[in-house]
Parts: structure tokens; C-alpha cells; sequence
């Protein structure tokens, strides 16, 4: 038994890792989307796709797969169509900015048609493999993936985290342990703590409220699929949703959600929101939320395109940004947070609205990964998606620990015995 690496490894993004058996499995195959798009360093040939949850990082590549080969992927409902919303939309703008991906619309529709959908808890069957997925608490429908090897001489536990984030949010309850022999975990804040959620939402809905309260627009790039509903839903909570706006695909992602309650608690309060914020449709809606003592959650959350960039060439002075996201290097996101200034027109203008950032990760911090290791008593540990320094420095970390701990590069291959 063998597992390879054909990304996300010592890297964040086109994760694609690969389970080498009598049967072969492949864990997520995703895009890594900088300066420059990547996809994965190899089509494997698997028996089934297993996809962790539908961000592009790691499903923007799974279309691709469906050049030569028929075979099944494995996921949760949500995920299906929150991946289908954000595949098309990869289609969408690859035409307008006549751009190549790895993949077409017959691929995709290929992907949709042989998508096995999986709840939480339910256990599969596929050859000497069952799998069982649980809720990772990342986004809607994201599984932590359990495969155990059962009729082979020696039975093995291999855990595949995906993204997953142990302390609650708003609407997803946190990741649980998982008894295993391997873990194949994430590690994109191996070494850093988010602050305590409680603590950073009576932050941000008082700095919201102060704009709001002054006439000025609080305009929150936010992530299409996951960051935007959590928002909504919070400032339901919080008594602002009637002056809320949402704009570009969140509303799309949002309505996929709520078609899929049982994946998410607090599911009214998600409802009374949508019901209650103003959606926006056209220009004439945008006019109105930049009139003042407005909320606007638009993508894109790092500024790299959508509404967000109509919106924040015409802020009034009284308004902010609030960044909710990382804003990856590159971005103009990232580019208004180091320099304080904005690509815009084709120039990098100065941008004289204050900007804050507020750490919502629905990434699990440094000591929920560690904690999460130890309750899943692993023989061996993975440490993928994160940068070198955070995979390395987590390994080292766990080895400490007494766990046989790596942290592979992309291409690399490590032998998991019988």
C-alpha cells in the first residue's frame, strides 16, 4: 500500500493525493489558483475519486479525469452542487477571459452524471475498502474520508482530513477524532492560533455597526461557498441583516445550502436571513446599497474580481473594508493589506478607506491540529496542504511527540507496508 503525491504537498492548493492498493483511490484532485493556474502532475488511474468538499483547491481539476476514465466520485450532496456551481463558473470565466482549463463542459457533465452521493456516517463498500465519511465542520457537506482496508491480511485505518476546522462555527458544528493508523492531514496553520470566534464576531459586528451608524458602507469581500453564509447568518444574529446586501454567486452558493439543512445547524437562522437581506440583481440595487448605512458581502474575497471591485471604487468616506479571508500573495486582497494600495484600471491606485481584517478560518489553528492528532492516535502521520515551513515544522512537531511523522513534496511516494 502506497500513497502518492501529485499536489498539495509542502503547498496549498491542486490537492490530489493518491492510494495505491489492489484497489486505487484518489483524494480530491483540485487547481492551484496564484499568478499562474496548476493543476495536478499526473492523471492517475483510480477506481474512485473521493472529493473532501468543493472548494477549487480541491476539486477545480476533477472534471479532468473524466478525459479517459468512468469512474465514480465519492461525496456528499452539498458538495456535488456547491462543486458544479463553482466548476461552471470556472467555464464561465475561462470563455470571457480566453483563458485554457483542463477540462470542458462534456467532462463536467460526465463528473455530475457519476457523482455517488454519500451522507455522513454511512458506511460504502467499494472491493477490500469501506468508507465511511464525517462531518470536517470546513464548509457545507466537507468530510473528513475513513477507508478501511477489511479483507486483505492485514486490516488498516487510513483517515483523509481534507480541510477541516474542530472548534465550532456558526453554522457547522466542529470536526470529531477519528481512531485510524494513517492520517493524511492538513496543515495550513500548523503553526499559528486563530483568535477566540466569540471574541472576533463582537469585534466585527462592532466595527459593522460604527460604519453602518456614521452613513458609511461596510463592504466585506467574502468567499462565495462557506464565508458568505456563515456572515449572513451572523448578522442575522446580530440584529443588521435589513442592512445587508449580497451580491455575485454567494447567492447561488447560499440557496444550494439551504437546500441541504441537515449539513448545517442554526439552518433557520440562515433562512430568516436570506429572507430578510436585500439581494441584489441588477445596477439599480447596487446604487442603492452604496447610498450609505449599508453592509455589502460580495465576492470575491480577495478582491481578485466580482462586485466587490464595482463596489469599492465608490465607497463614501465614511466607509470600510472588512477582509474575512486570507488574502493569498498576489492578490489584491493581499496588495491592499501590505501596501495599501489597489489594482484598479489597469494601475495600482492608492486606497484611502480604512481596511481591517478579521480572522474567520474555517480552518482548524495549531493546537485543535495537534489535539486532533493525539484523540485519533495514528501509527503515521501526513502532513499536506500547507506551506513547507508549516508541514515541515508539524512533522518535526508530531515526531516530537513520538508519532512517525512526514511531510511529503509533490511527487514523492511513501511506502505504508501491507
Amino acid at each position: 500500500m502506497k500513497l502518492s503525491f501529485f499536489g498539495g504537498a509542502h503547498e496549498v492548493g491542486r490537492s490530489a493525493i493518491f492510494l495505491q492498493d489492489k484497489r486505487n483511490l484518489l483524494f480530491d484532485y483540485g487547481t492551484k489558483l496564484d499568478d499562474v493556474t496548476e493543476y495536478p502532475i499526473s492523471v492517475p488511474k483510480a477506481d474512485a475519486l473521493i472529493l473532501s468538499h468543493a472548494h477549487l483547491d480541491h476539486s477545480g481539476s476533477a472534471p479532468a479525469l473524466y478525459n479517459e476514465m468512468s469512474m465514480p466520485t465519492i461525496g456528499t450532496s452539498p458538495t456535488l452542487e456547491l462543486a458544479e456551481l463553482l466548476l461552471n463558473d470556472t467555464i464561465k470565466i475561462s470563455r470571457k477571459e480566453h483563458t485554457k482549463i483542463n477540462f470542458h463542459k462534456r467532462q463536467l457533465e460526465k463528473f455530475s452524471k457519476r457523482f455517488m452521493q454519500v451522507g455522513y456516517n454511512k458506511q460504502i463498500h467499494l472491493g477490500d475498502f469501506d468508507i465511511e465519511l464525517y462531518d470536517a465542520g470546513h464548509i457545507t457537506g466537507s468530510a473528513l474520508t475513513l477507508v478501511e482496508r477489511v479483507k486483505a491480511r492485514y486490516n488498516k485505518r487510513i483517515l483523509y482530513t481534507g480541510d477541516f476546522k474542530v472548534s465550532p462555527q456558526f453554522l457547522h458544528e466542529g470536526a470529531k477524532p477519528v481512531r485510524c493508523d494513517v492520517m493524511i492531514i492538513e496543515s495550513t496553520y500548523a503553526t499559528k492560533e486563530h483568535p477566540n470566534r466569540d471574541e472576533l464576531v463582537s469585534g466585527f459586528m462592532e466595527g459593522v455597526r460604527e460604519v453602518v451608524d456614521n452613513g458609511g458602507v461596510a463592504l466585506v469581500p467574502a468567499f462565495a461557498v462557506g464565508r458568505s453564509q456563515e456572515l449572513l447568518a451572523i448578522l442575522y444574529d446580530n440584529g443588521l441583516i435589513e442592512n445587508t446586501y449580497i451580491d455575485g454567486m454567494a447567492r447561488e452558493a447560499t440557496e444550494i445550502v439551504l437546500s441541504n439543512r441537515g449539513f448545517i445547524r442554526n439552518a433557520g437562522k440562515l433562512a430568516k436571513a436570506v429572507n430578510e437581506c436585500n439581494w441584489v440583481t441588477d445596477i439599480s440595487d447596487r446604487k442603492e446599497a452604496l447610498h450609505g448605512g449599508s453592509i455589502v458581502v460580495t465576492t470575491a474575497g480577495m478582491l481578485s474580481g466580482g462586485p466587490a471591485m464595482h463596489y469599492i471604487t465608490r465607497l463614501n468616506n465614511d466607509s470600510k473594508v472588512f477582509l474575512t479571508g486570507y488574502q493569498v500573495e498576489g492578490t489584491n486582497g493581499r496588495k491592499l493589506m501590505d501596501t495599501g494600495k489597489i489594482y484598479v484600471e489597469e494601475a495600482d491606485k492608492e486606497f484611502r478607506i480604512p481596511v481591517s481584517f478579521y480572522d474567520f478560518s474555517a480552518h482548524s489553528g495549531m493546537t485543535d491540529l495537534y489535539k486532533f492528532v493525539r484523540e485519533s492516535a495514528p501509527d503515521k502521520v501526513v502532513c499536506v496542504h500547507g506551506s513547507p515551513e508549516n508541514t515541515e515544522a508539524f512533522a518535526e512537531g508530531l515526531r516530537g511527540e513520538g508519532f512517525d511523522a512526514y511531510a511529503p513534496k509533490v511527487g514523492d511516494t511513501i511506502d505504508l507496508g501491507d
